[in-house]
């Protein structure tokens, strides 16, 4: 039986077997399969040669190494790559597909390493065909028998997944290493991962170096304008700029070589230069203000730009004076101006000369006004001025306001006759002093002799002009003075003199704590004014406190020796704001803070501040005097809100008690009806008692209840006694007679008598008419009060009188909430607030920025993107 005989046979036989056809489907699918793992085997490790090539030129990439070679190292390092690349799949080309044998032997293995039976190769045993004893019906037995083995063995068969052995061929596992060298690297390049893998593709020269040099220009406004510096771009076109008048034209050639050298630049007749910086090897600065149109031609090596600047003028201020000096009660007052100008006003002070020519022995007063705070026009500027000290307080005189610029440039109103507010005396003969002072002083060669006439007079009769032995003596050394005197110092000690005895006669101690404090306030004033430096400031800020702390000393005793006064004083702040020492010190410190950072305008305003409110306390003392009507109106106030509140109350407790009253007459007839169901004991006992006893028990209530009416009587009789009395205070005050309060009187008397009959209805309403009364009343009063202040012309007054007594809680909310917080109607600007870094204006930080940019633009060793990211913000701002 030769082969192909028995394969004839073997397939007939197997044609027979049951199972046959589906057991060699199965080995074919099979034998594929385990084709394609054999060949996956053999691919992979040459596939990740080439996997670990592209790896190596991701992790190279995205480490930023083509960055740092040129286009030609760039297509070395690629070649290399692409070498290696080719080197690594080369392999791939001898690779061949495994025959069936080979798939069948791989099929055995995997069987034999899954289960040890079928060691004998069950896949290549389903292929064995029958050689001899095809017609031997014993061997064809067996041989179906093997057949049928054979095919239930390849039903168990499985294909293993690929076994391509990296781990023998990559003992150190390099291909480990390389993922995470690519990941690692991929982070570091962050965003720009992609176009750091096209820079191995750009083999593009670099463009070639411009010249070394760079020209950089700008415009300076002044500092008055607070305008920003206005950046020029050095781009080679012409351009055409606006600025205002005196602003610096700045032009800045950095580097080296012969193109820096070359630049040339050619200014006309608008452009004034003016010193620069010091120029240095590698640096030139050129600077030009700007006085009328002007035109710059720069030359450079790059080409030719010229640049021309319109001039923005500046016009002079414009003043306007709003009103006359508003006189305060203490001889200061206020003069208060409008002014506008382009960008602001640099001084502005009140000239004052005299009506008629002659000499004087003093020199007329000069004052310096505050600034505005805009230069807009819009806002009133209010200063308070304080001559009461000088001798020409009370003269007539011809006044204007002067304002200028920081250019210099000059406005003023127009000449107006005044007459200089002076401080008023109530003693005559300290008014008499001041006054010839002012003649001595103003008209020396024309009124000596009259001066002198009348200090002689007042000698004549001591018990009527001086009975005071010290004020005697103090006149007759100033008529001898007088007398002597030979030159203009001499008459100004006489002067000194007569002014300081009409302080001593009208004020006695406090008037040398009150110079002190104004002498102090002058000198810190002036210095502010004029800059002084920083331990002036200082000093003059020590002697400050020290002459406020003796003033309010001297108040303070002068007060305690007015006990009286004090505490109808005392009451009266209470519904009014108090500045306490702790603030006063506090706002000298915040001026001190101001001058040290050099805001000048802001420590003139404080300064003006607490000049106002050391105003208004020295005025507020000296109006206390003479306002015990006005504290013993707001004393009658009190009383009446007092007595409101009472009323209100004895009203609320009548109803409650009429209330009660008729709860225990409904109690009593439902027990009555419910008999024993009452809870307590004597309560059931009560319901079952004769009509007589139940009667006695009503009869107790009601005693009970005409008890607490007659005691409330008693009260409402009181209430009304007190209101007659309050009527009668007002009659003898000059105030008329309320209808209000006529009203309730009589409201008051019939719930008097209704109460003390027990009929607590009628006493309620009574009480409800006796409220009404009164606050008709009370509103009438503050009229009559207001009138009252508005007739005397006292602004004292009016703020004192025109706060009610049952206002007192909402005194506080017309300022300040109820935190303490200034509400809107307060000037917020209190010089309390402090911003971080305020220690330099705003215009000054935008300078000391915008140099150090074009500072280190001017740097030609930096980097192009540096420099181009300093030239975008330099253009941006």
């Amino acid at each position: 039986m030769n082969g192909r005989d028995g394969f004839s046979s073997a397939r007939s036989e197997t044609g027979r077997a049951p199972g046959r056809p589906a057991a060699a489907a199965r080995l074919d699918r099979l034998v594929a399969q385990a084709r394609a793992a054999v060949l996956w085997e053999q691919a992979w490790p040459v596939l990740w040669r080439g996997l670990a090539v592209g790896l190596l030129f991701l992790v190279l990439s995205w480490s930023g190494l083509w960055l740092e070679l040129p286009p030609l190292g760039r297509q070395i390092g690629l070649g290399v790559l692409a070498a290696l690349l080719i080197a690594a799949l080369l392999p791939l080309a001898r690779l061949t597909r495994p025959d069936r044998r080979v798939a069948l032997a791989r099929l055995d293995r995997d069987a034999a390493s899954r289960d040890p039976a079928l060691r004998h190769g069950p896949a290549s045993a389903a292929q064995d065909t029958l050689a001899v004893g095809a017609a031997d019906p014993g061997t064809r037995t067996l041989w179906a028998l093997h057949q049928a083995r054979a095919a239930r063995a390849v039903a168990a068969l499985r294909v293993g997944p690929p076994r391509p052995g990296m781990t023998r061929r990559d003992p150190f596992a390099l291909r480990a290493g390389l993922t995470v060298a690519a990941v690692a690297s991929l982070f570091a390049a962050g965003p720009e991962w992609r176009e750091r893998i096209a820079t191995a593709f750009d083999w593009q020269q670099p463009a070639a170096p411009g010249p070394n040099f760079r020209v950089d220009g700008w415009i300076d406004p002044p500092l008055y304008t607070r305008l920003p510096p206005l950046l020029i771009a050095m781009d080679g076109s012409d351009q055409h700029l606006r600025a205002p008048v005196n602003a610096q034209l700045i032009v800045r050639i950095a580097g080296l070589g012969k193109a820096a050298t070359d630049t040339s630049l050619t200014p006309n007749a608008g452009l004034v230069p003016v010193p620069g910086e010091a120029a240095r090897p590698d640096l030139r600065e050129e600077r030009y203000r700007i006085v009328g149109g002007a035109e710059l031609v720069i030359v450079t090596p790059a080409g030719r730009q010229r640049l021309t600047v319109e001039v923005i003028p500046d016009r002079p201020p414009q003043v306007t004076a709003v009103g006359g000096p508003e006189v305060n009660g203490r001889g200061t007052f206020n003069l208060t101006y409008r002014a506008k100008d382009d960008y602001g006003i640099g001084s502005a002070e009140a000239v004052i000369e005299p009506l008629k020519s002659g000499r004087s022995l003093v020199p007329v007063p000069r004052i310096g006004l505050a600034l505005p705070p805009d230069a807009s026009g819009d806002a009133d500027t209010k200063t308070l001025v304080d001559l009461t000290d000088s001798p020409w307080a009370g003269a007539r005189v011809r006044y204007r306001i002067v304002v200028k610029d920081e250019a210099d440039q000059e406005g003023r109103t127009p000449e107006t006759e005044i007459t200089l507010p002076a401080r008023p005396f109530r003693d005559p003969l300290a008014r008499a002093l001041a006054e010839e002072r002012r003649r001595l002083v103003t008209a020396p060669d024309t009124d000596r002799r009259w001066v002198q006439a009348a200090l002689d007079a007042l000698l004549v009769a001591p018990d009527t002009f001086t009975p005071r032995p010290a004020i005697f003596l103090g006149l007759k050394t100033a008529s001898e003075r007088l007398r002597r005197a030979r030159t203009d110092p001499d008459l100004v000690e006489v002067a000194d003199l007569l002014w300081e005895m009409a302080l001593k006669i009208e004020d006695g101690d406090l008037s040398d704590a009150e110079k002190q404090l104004r002498q102090a306030q002058d000198r810190l004033k002036e210095a502010i004014e004029r800059n002084a430096p920083d331990d002036e400031i200082k000093r003059l800020t020590q002697d400050l406190k020290q002459a406020l702390n003796k003033f309010l000393s001297e108040m303070a005793q002068k007060q305690s020796r007015e006990p009286r006064e004090q505490g109808d004083r005392s009451q009266n702040n209470q519904q009014s704001k108090s500045v306490t020492p702790e603030d006063l010190d506090k706002m000298i410190q915040d001026m001190a803070d101001a001058m040290k950072r050099g805001d000048t305008a802001e420590a003139q305003r404080l300064m003006e501040q607490l000049r106002n409110i050391l105003e208004n306390l020295q005025t507020a003392e000296r109006g206390s005097r003479s306002d015990q009507a006005s504290r013993e109106m707001q004393k009658q106030m009190r009383d009446l809100d007092e007595m409101a509140r009472e009323q209100q109350g004895l009203r609320d407790q009548t109803f409650k008690d009429g209330q009660e009253q008729r709860g225990g007459q409904r109690q009593n007839r439902g027990q009555q009806q419910q008999g024993q169901r009452g809870q307590q004991g004597s309560q059931g006992q009560q319901g079952q008692k004769q009509p007589g006893q139940q009667g006695q028990g009503q009869q107790g209530q009601s005693q009970q209840g005409q008890e607490q009416q007659g005691s409330g009587g008693e009260r409402q009789e009181a209430l009304r006694r007190r209101l007659e009395d309050l009527e009668k205070r007002m009659k003898e005050n000059g105030m008329r007679g309320e209808q209000g309060l006529s009203d309730a009187e009589d409201a008051m008397r019939d719930a008097e008598n209704a109460l003390k009959q027990g009929d607590s209805g009628e006493a309620v309403d009574a009480q409800g008419r006796a409220l009404d009364g009164l606050k008709r009343g009370a509103e009438g009063m503050a009229q009559q009060m207001q009138e009252m202040a508005e007739g005397q012309g006292q602004g004292e007054g009016q703020q004192d009188g025109g706060q009610q007594p049952g206002q007192q809680g909402q005194a506080g909310a017309r300022d300040d909430d109820p935190l303490g917080r200034p509400t809107r109607g307060r000037d917020m600007s209190d010089g309390r607030v402090r911003v971080p870094t305020a220690d330099e204006s705003a215009v000054q930080r935008a300078r000391r920025i915008m140099e150090e940019l074009r500072r280190k633009l001017g740097d030609p060793s930096r980097p192009r993107e540096e420099l181009d990211y300093f030239e975008r913000l330099l253009r941006r701002n």
